[in-house]
């Protein structure tokens, strides 16, 4: 029988921290899952189904920051990450949200903070993963997979932009501000004013460049919105296409 709290994969070379979250967690009903390496802890991310990842940044064999990149964008794996690591600047928050991360937690920590961004996240994941794939004129994102394509092509998009593309999608047409943008992927802790230009200028590259018709529009003092104003403008709707984008 499924554990009705959640599966969570700790990947932590330190295995006094290791066990002391994991026994911290058994106590709140969680199943919990091990590895000491980076190498290690993307296996297992392929092999098993996880409800979310706790995952160290100073790990051997591979650094937690590449353990992130490629869960995202190369094995397209969307289980929910929470980065717990003592690098504790601002650069390192974002380098760990910009790599994939769901959310950063900076040791020491409380465990019951743990738990509680644990839950958060999980239950945003799951809230997601009940979607359907967003549409915007020919452009479809897959919340669950993170599979983007437009015209049948399909796009690689990385993590900021798939949190981007999200929401973007999600508000569709409505013009979403930028300290919505910014306080929706980062939090309390923003970015410095050109970060999120320089994710949304990346963005317009991959889904725009090559097609007539631009989704991404820039609207001055206002914020940003995704529409194909070559058409009267409809908001975004669950798509039936779902099964034909992910066999594309």
């Amino acid at each position: 029988m499924r554990n009705q709290t959640g599966i969570v994969l700790i990947v932590e070379d330190n295995r006094m921290l290791a066990e002391t979250v994991g026994g911290f967690l058994e106590s709140r009903g969680f199943e919990v899952d091990f590895a000491a390496d980076g190498q290690e802890g993307f296996r297992l991310s392929q092999k098993n189904h996880y409800d979310a990842i706790i995952l160290d940044g100073n790990l051997p064999r591979l650094d937690g920051l590449e353990v992130c990149r490629r869960l995202r964008s190369e094995a397209r794996n969307s289980t929910p990450i929470i980065m717990l690591t003592a690098r504790d600047t601002l650069d390192d928050k974002l380098a760990g949200l910009d790599s994939g991360a769901d959310d950063y937690l900076t040791k020491p920590f409380a465990p019951q903070e743990l738990e509680a961004r644990l839950k958060a996240v999980m239950r945003r994941n799951r809230k997601e993963q009940g979607h359907e794939v967003l549409t915007v004129g020919d452009l479809l994102f897959d919340p669950a997979s993170h599979r983007v394509s437009r015209a049948g092509q399909e796009l690689v998009v990385s993590p900021i932009g798939n949190k981007l593309l999200q929401i973007l999608m999600r508000e569709s047409p409505r013009v979403v501000s930028r300290r919505e943008i910014e306080g929706e992927i980062w939090g309390s802790d923003l970015p410095d004013s050109d970060t999120l230009r320089s994710h949304l200028y990346n963005l317009r590259k991959v889904i725009d460049k090559g097609f007539d018709v631009p989704l991404l529009h820039t609207v001055q003092s206002a914020g940003y919105r995704m529409a194909d104003l070559s058409k009267p403008v409809q908001s975004t709707k669950p798509s039936s296409q779902k099964n034909s984008m992910l066999a594309a």
